[in-house]
């Protein structure tokens, strides 16, 4: 019998005649693998416009679906990669929400776990775990998984948010699960404030023991309170060679990301930064809170302004280039990433 090392090539007609025999125990050789085995994902890089092309759509659907019919009057930013996913990367959902004065959105949970980002209007609430509270541009909510939540809008205008979730994960485990409240909204069971009271002065509750795998249990953290961080990190160290003044949201509970999967940040920009090439596994979702300029995605060069929403893919090198001072918001994967030892960057 000839060894490994003396045997001839394959016999394409043999292996050929092989592959058909296993198939139809479902069977199949690696050898032959389709799927490469290099980092990346399919979704691409991407930028809705906010102003010129979402608004308008989301003030169209408003006259064509009223908030009790459509539950959540929602237009999900889909990777053009990922048709028929709903996801904006491979990991990640993003959709933008629009409520009316004295609309509500009706009470529900799920397994999977949400954000909120405030974009635009004045009145409006969310309901988390019995607390309510009042949502402010450039405010960020948690709202764990498997929590009761509803919204409304106690204002005189439109309101609108980005809805981050990290459902993909739930449905990659086959670990969905919902459930619709019988009530249409809430009575808050604690007073407004509570949650930041409890969690939010680098302080924890006598008998707090934080759950393993649980989000953060601050509901809201505030934008003025970020904003003024960043300003101060700005002017009193340099900036980050890719990305200028950059923060993360952090579990007061347990110093790590917001959510066992997401992470989330916020960074500003100095008029003219001109950031150096950066790229990680992460797939991220960013918001433009202030400011003008550009971010370059390998080839694609997009310009982008206030509440425009844009898509950096796993390994994709990007550049940020500010027109004016900028802040952005973001959310990525690599919560879970650094959990499973997945995490890898590389900077110019």
């Amino acid at each position: 019998m000839a060894s490994e090392t003396t045997a001839g090539p394959p016999d394409a007609a043999a292996l050929a005649r092989f592959r058909q025999r296993i198939d139809r125990h479902n069977l199949n050789p690696l050898w032959e693998r389709t799927t490469p085995q290099r980092p990346g994902s399919p979704c691409v890089p991407t930028l809705w416009r906010y102003a010129d092309e979402v608004r308008p759509y989301l003030a169209e659907a408003v006259g064509l679906i009223t908030k009790r019919a459509a539950e959540r009057r929602v237009l999900v930013l889909e990777n053009p990669a990922l048709r028929g996913t709903t996801y904006a990367t491979n990991t990640l959902f993003a959709g933008l929400q629009i409520i009316m004065p004295g609309e509500i959105a009706p009470a529900h949970r799920h397994s999977q776990n949400a954000l909120r980002f405030f974009i635009e209007g004045e009145g409006a609430y969310t309901t988390v775990a019995g607390e309510r509270t009042e949502m402010r541009p450039g405010d960020f909510v948690v709202t764990p998984g498997w929590e009761w939540h509803d919204h409304g809008n106690l204002g005189t205008g439109p309101c609108v948010w980005l809805d981050g979730l990290d459902t993909p994960f739930a449905q990659f485990f086959g670990a969905i699960f919902r459930e619709n409240s019988n009530e249409e909204a809430q009575t808050p069971a604690h007073p407004e404030g509570d949650a930041a009271a409890r969690f939010a002065a680098n302080l924890l509750p006598l008998d707090f023991a934080p759950e393993p795998g649980k989000a953060s249990p601050l509901l809201i953290y505030r934008y003025e309170r970020t904003r003024a961080a960043l300003a101060h990190l700005s002017r009193t160290a340099p900036p980050h060679p890719a990305h200028g003044a950059k923060l993360r949201y952090a579990n007061p509970a347990n110093g790590r990301y917001p959510f066992p999967t997401m992470a989330v940040f916020m960074q500003m920009l100095p008029p003219g930064f001109a950031g150096a090439r950066y790229r990680a596994t992460d797939g991220t979702v960013f918001v433009v809170v202030e400011g003008h300029g550009h971010v370059v995605i390998g080839d694609a060069r997009f310009a982008f302004a206030p509440h425009d929403v844009f898509v950096v893919p796993p390994w994709n090198a990007y550049r940020l280039e500010a027109e004016s001072e900028c802040v952005l918001f973001s959310y990525s994967d690599r919560a879970a990433q650094e959990a499973l030892g997945f995490f890898r960057e590389e900077a110019a």
